[in-house]
């Protein structure tokens, strides 16, 4: 009887440290997937930049007089709607809830464009995608080379490309337009707004 008790009790025993174990492992392994603060707010940021980048997109397709300028906005709503569900995916495996609304800084830069027209708009939308994606470029080059977390810089380095290519139109067309073009691929240029329209 009491080898019984005894057999059930080391069972037991085991049982809980067993357990005990699984529960630590799987708390590490949920800590090792959250990303640090910095990268935490670079998510959020080009989760909200994307999101404009998109609508701002979505308005210069509709409101563009030039026809560059409307086929660089149609360009902006397919390529940072794809990485924008993308990014939804990566942050949503590391625990984050991205926006799904504009913040106040980015609907006061909407409806500042909404308000203007013709060559006005054209120019003043490629002034601001032209200093968005200038500093898209570096931000996003920074977290592609020094990047901690192995899946954010895997993703910041295979959507920099695209990034570079939307930087590259932007200055040839705002250059079009007379809405300036200069500032290398590096550069972050003004970017006051920071009306991260993102990619």
């Amino acid at each position: 009887m009491f080898k019984h008790l005894l057999a059930s009790i080391c069972c037991f025993a085991v049982v809980c440290v067993a357990l005990t174990l699984g529960q630590l492992s799987w708390a590490r392994s949920t800590d090792d997937d959250k990303l640090a603060d910095k990268e935490q707010k670079f998510v959020m940021d080009a989760a909200m930049g994307g999101m404009a980048e998109v609508k701002l997109g979505q308005l210069a397709a509709d409101k563009a007089t030039d026809p560059d300028v409307k086929a660089f906005g149609q360009r902006m709503v397919a390529d940072h709607s794809k990485a924008n569900d993308e990014l939804m995916a990566l942050a949503k495996s590391k625990g984050m809830t991205v926006p799904t609304e504009l913040d106040k800084k980015h609907q006061d830069a909407m409806e500042k464009l909404s308000n203007v027209s013709g060559a006005d708009f054209d120019k003043a939308y490629m002034r601001h995608m032209l200093r968005d994606h200038q500093k898209d470029v570096k931000e996003f080059r920074e977290v592609a080379e020094n990047g901690k977390d192995a899946d954010l810089k895997a993703w910041a380095g295979k959507t920099l490309p695209t990034l570079e290519e939307h930087l590259k139109m932007a200055q040839d067309t705002a250059k079009k337009v007379g809405a300036g073009g200069g500032g290398g691929h590096g550069e972050h240029g003004d970017h006051g707004d920071h009306d991260k329209d993102h990619k």
